[in-house]
């Protein structure tokens, strides 16, 4: 077997890795620490002779009047733990770094992280001994508190922003989710509705949390999305909802209303024996896989014929609700 080349990555693992020991450099992710610092002070002193215009050490100097000052010294927290970097300086305080903002401390996927842990629904104590043990970095309630805002500041923005005129279709269903509210874990349902836009791509409208899943909350949803400047939907694709439709109706009354097939053939086979469903799920698909309404239609007359005496509820479920499952075939 040919032995691997080298490259210029191992090269320099190799002289990293010299005269050091696996245990040293696993231990509390130390190399990792010092790797991630030493990158972080090569960047600034490549953001600072950018800046000042020459290297440090070639003597040339600048014309005009700025030079070098000694480092500053800051504390920054990153994924691989907290440690100390150097930061260079200029004689005007001119520089700006980018890498490693002035007053920063936090680098970017740090915040990622307490977000990670709060999206899980843990509390703020639990967030500070995760961090404790993963990063072994102390962080105060304050600090997570305002990473957490921040969020929640950038979420009501985007949930408040304009919205098109016209939207083609939107899909609009809830998701049901535990979530941690007045320190107690509770089911609640997530709305959400996504829309198709003129250009043909997807967009999410918007995240709702209710109590539950109900055609009075959803009338409350397209009561904000006329709001944010919505003026028609052309087609609403809802689950079966009682109620929902005509919640649509009363803001968009021009809108035609398409229930979504997957939850009609779910419901459809909750009357049907296990024995059954393979066979009646196959015969439900010469429905809602025909080529017009019409042909859709004689289909649908084919399975009452078939099932209408065995399973009454489920041609019920079709025939009453006929009208808003057609749509997708114009």
């Amino acid at each position: 077997m040919a032995k691997k080349k080298k490259d210029k990555l191992d090269a320099a693992l190799d002289a990293l890795t010299e005269n050091t020991t696996a245990a040293e450099i696993l231990q509390d992710g130390s190399l990792l620490k010092e790797l991630q610092k030493r990158f972080i002070e090569r960047v600034l002193e490549a953001e600072m002779v950018d800046h000042i215009g020459y290297e440090k050490h070639d003597g040339t100097g600048d014309n005009s009047g700025n030079s070098y000052n000694g480092p500053g010294r800051k504390s920054v927290i990153t994924d691989a733990g907290k440690f100390e970097i150097e930061v260079p300086r200029d004689r005007n305080s001119t520089f700006e770094p980018q890498l490693v903002q002035k007053r920063q401390i936090r680098l970017k996927g740090f915040d990622e992280k307490v977000l990670f842990f709060y999206s899980r629904g843990q509390t703020v104590r639990e967030i500070q001994e995760q961090l404790l043990e993963v990063y072994n970095t102390e962080v105060s309630p304050a600090l997570i508190s305002k990473v957490t805002d921040a969020v929640l500041a950038d979420f009501k923005e985007w949930q408040n922003r304009p919205l098109d005129v016209v939207y083609p279709v939107v899909f609009m269903d809830a998701i049901h989710m535990k979530i941690r509210t007045d320190g107690r874990v509770q089911n609640r349902a997530v709305y959400l509705a996504l829309g198709i836009n003129l250009e043909g791509n997807k967009e999410l409208l918007g995240l709702w949390i209710g109590e539950e899943e109900g055609a009075k909350f959803w009338l409350n949803i397209l009561t904000d999305l006329k709001n944010r400047g919505v003026e028609d939907i052309l087609i609403a694709s809802v689950d079966g909802l009682k109620g929902f439709p005509e919640a649509i109706e009363s803001v968009f009354p021009k809108t035609e209303v398409q229930l979504c097939v997957v939850h009609i053939i779910r419901n459809s086979l909750n009357y049907v024996g296990w024995k059954d469903k393979k066979a009646v799920a196959k015969d439900l698909k010469t429905i809602y896989k025909a080529p017009t309404a019409e042909a859709a239609e004689t289909a649908l007359d084919a399975f009452e014929a078939k099932y209408g005496d065995r399973f009454p509820m489920v041609v019920k479920t079709w025939r009453s609700r006929w009208e808003n499952i057609i749509p997708f075939f114009n």
